[in-house]
């Protein structure tokens, strides 16, 4: 009998939160271990036994622990744990999932993390004062302009790499969706198409995908509250 997989997450995590759609929206027996980024649990001993890196998603099978989401995507992938839609087989196809898996990192990533690092996360925990106007200002003309390259380079279809749903629009989505924390909406009149694509992803993915983003939905909830 195989080794059951236990997969490490916070919904909090971006990366985390695509792959829990993943694995959610496949269907297959996993162990879901909710570790809680806000309580510091990745930080505590026990976990550096589980990720070495101590930050999320990981998973473990067996003796076998692996951490970065891409790598766990292509593992679980070549173990058959995932549709062939979700991560195509064929080596063209995987090879356009990937092309954005790799375009993203320095791009929508990048952005998205610093915006939600800098605006929200670091001044809630008082690491950080708030950000200036400007200095905000700054923070939301990067996103912007990475989803105008998305717009560009990779919504000339339904989803992001052909007409299905894919791995990359599921770990792309849950980066714009963080910023809901932060007060960022994507305007629909600005980015017309990121905007229906990411009402696309949520259909696609419901009712996995407004679970998901619970916490997240919560938490800007919260905020605007405050600001009244």
């Amino acid at each position: 009998m195989s080794s059951p997989i236990r997969f490490y997450f916070d919904l909090l995590s971006p990366p985390s939160r695509g792959l829990w759609l993943a694995l959610k929206l496949c269907q297959n027996p996993i162990e879901f271990c909710p570790i809680a980024l806000r309580k510091l649990e990745q930080l505590t001993e026990e976990y550096k036994k589980i990720n070495r890196f101590q930050k999320v998603p990981a998973i473990v099978v067996g003796d076998f622990h692996l951490a970065e989401t891409i790598a766990i995507i292509r593992y679980l992938a070549d173990k058959g744990h995932f549709s062939e839609q979700l991560y195509p087989k064929s080596i063209e196809a995987r090879a356009r999932v990937d092309e954005f898996l790799e375009w993203q990192h320095l791009n929508i990533r990048l952005a998205c993390s610093l915006f939600f690092r800098d605006a929200w996360l670091l001044p809630i925990n008082g690491l950080a004062p708030k950000p200036t106007s400007e200095k905000l200002q700054e923070l939301i003309r990067t996103v912007e302009e990475n989803l105008v390259l998305l717009e560009i380079f990779w919504l000339n279809e339904d989803f992001l790499v052909g007409n299905t749903l894919t791995v990359a629009d599921l770990l792309c989505a849950s980066e714009i969706n963080q910023l809901k924390i932060c007060h960022y909406n994507v305007d629909e009149k600005m980015f017309p198409k990121v905007f229906k694509w990411l009402d696309r992803v949520r259909q696609e993915t419901n009712p996995y995908h407004d679970e998901s983003l619970a916490f997240v939905n919560h938490k800007a909830k919260l905020n605007s509250l405050a600001k009244l």
